[in-house]
């Protein structure tokens, strides 16, 4: 793998082994947790979530299916929430009557997270639930249940493991922290 993203790495704040041993964990959980219900339907939030629903879904060894929904709150090169969300792409499928758990990278402010909540429940799902990868407590505005949360973290700007930095540097299997004040140049992409 390419290291050019070490320019930007102040630390790595989660190593991919600690990663994926949290990951399976809440596989495990969730398994447990919906093992008597129908229709489990997972939703991930696009970009971001992608990698953690690659690895979550294989440690549900419930039936479910899944689902992408892209929000946007951030423009480009852009490392806070304007707090405006927009829908960039809807579901495929019909929710309602399912178990819903959405899959998101990370939980900040909650204000996206808010909005798809209140989006989907008018669309008639048997219940709504949030597996978070990673949360800010300290940055919340708005209060959320996370029903699943593998790690809270600081009030760093992170990337890797499916956050971007700039739209770049997802595909680290850690997720580190940007050093402040760095921005992407052109000689990195």
């Amino acid at each position: 793998m390419s290291r050019s993203y070490e320019r930007y790495l102040d630390e790595i704040l989660i190593p991919a082994e600690t990663l994926q041993a949290r990951i399976a964990e809440l596989g495990r959980q969730i398994s447990d947790d919906y093992r008597d219900t129908k229709n489990l339907h997972l939703i991930c939030v696009l970009k971001g979530g992608v990698m953690f629903l690659a690895d979550l879904t294989r440690h549900i060894d419930v039936p479910h299916s899944i689902d992408f929904m892209a929000i946007s709150s951030y423009g480009a090169g852009v490392r806070e929430s304007s707090g405006r969300v927009r829908i960039e792409m809807d579901l495929s499928h019909d929710i309602a009557g399912k178990n819903v758990l959405i899959v998101e990278d990370i939980v900040d402010s909650g204000h996206t997270l808010d909005y798809i909540i209140s989006l989907l429940s008018t669309r008639q799902p048997a219940s709504i639930s949030v597996c978070a990868l990673l949360s800010k407590p300290s940055r919340r505005q708005v209060p959320i249940t996370l029903d699943y949360v593998g790690f809270e973290i600081p009030d760093k700007f992170v990337f890797g493991y499916g956050l971007d930095l700039d739209e770049l540097f997802r595909n680290l299997p850690f997720v580190g922290v940007c050093k402040p004040g760095v921005q992407i140049g052109d000689d990195c992409a």
